[in-house]
């Protein structure tokens, strides 16, 4: 059986990748799926519970949840996706220099790279902001900064195993530059680890993005962005507890949809995956 008949034949890898196109699709139609404007204020009374009319209630604002989270989600995933392009991006160039390199270079690399491994990447992102600034590119830089080294770590660790291999070695013989040995060469082998790695990332990079917003250092009022929703609405949880639960299911079931999806890829792309 191919790849792709294995891969589309898991349950998971159907429930997640169903999971995130609803979720996507719901995202980028928004200006038409959302029922009402979602900054639009007095819609229904002030902290209305889940009707006919407004789904998921309304905040304090009377504006409608159900708009809200809909419009939410194209501002998380967004900078989700930004901050997991960046990471991506910046770590894979550093794995591939350091890998590539070898000697000193690759030492002092690895040994930089260790000691931010040993830190929280959130304490690190939020440190990060707190330079920057709040905002949420700020966040999206923040984060993509702090991830980085875990990318750097592993394609660091492909590119070694490929820089040792007879088709590399080929490539220099004929004269191949380092550029163009990575452009060509590495970059293309270490394709599936990266592809991997970033489907499993994508969960957690729109986790500490949410996450910062909710800590007001990412989106600000009235930006209707699932962590900023989650913030605040947590004064008002004993009286509209939708104002914390559907923004909060919004990232549960993003974050288990991309996870879904990212082990079954991961286990397809893995050639020493038995059993799946």
């Amino acid at each position: 059986m191919s790849r792709r008949k294995t891969f589309l034949a898991h349950p998971g890898a159907t429930i997640g990748g169903a999971m995130l196109a609803i979720i996507f699709a719901a995202a980028a139609l928004a200006p038409w799926a959302a029922p009402y404007d979602w900054n639009a204020i007095g819609i229904a009374p002030s902290l209305s519970s889940p009707s006919a009319n407004c789904w998921f209630g309304t905040d304090l604002y009377g504006r409608d949840i159900f708009s809200r989270v809909i419009a939410g989600g194209r501002y998380s995933i967004a900078i989700g996706m930004m901050t997991l392009a960046l990471s991506m991006s910046l770590g894979s160039l550093i794995g591939m220099v350091l890998g590539y390199s070898g000697g000193r270079v690759d030492a002092w690399g690895s040994r930089a790279i260790d000691v931010l491994l040993g830190l929280p990447a959130l304490v690190v992102a939020i440190m990060i902001v707190s330079v920057l600034g709040v905002g949420l590119v700020n966040v999206a830089i923040a984060v993509a900064l702090a991830q980085a080294p875990h990318y750097a770590r592993i394609i660091r660790s492909a590119t070694i195993m490929l820089r040792r291999t007879l088709f590399i070695d080929a490539a220099r013989a004929i004269g191949a530059g380092p550029l163009s040995i990575t452009l060509r060469h590495l970059l293309p082998n270490v394709a599936p680890t990266l592809i991997v790695v970033a489907t499993l990332n994508l969960g957690e990079a729109i986790l500490a993005t949410s996450t910062l917003s909710f800590l007001g250092l990412g989106a600000q009022p009235p930006t209707p962005e699932w962590g900023a929703m989650l913030a605040d609405g947590q004064a008002y949880m004993r009286y509209a507890p939708g104002l914390m639960i559907f923004p909060g299911l919004a990232i549960f079931l993003t974050v288990i949809a991309v996870n879904l999806l990212g082990n079954r890829l991961s286990q397809t792309l893995n050639p020493r995956s038995k059993g799946h």
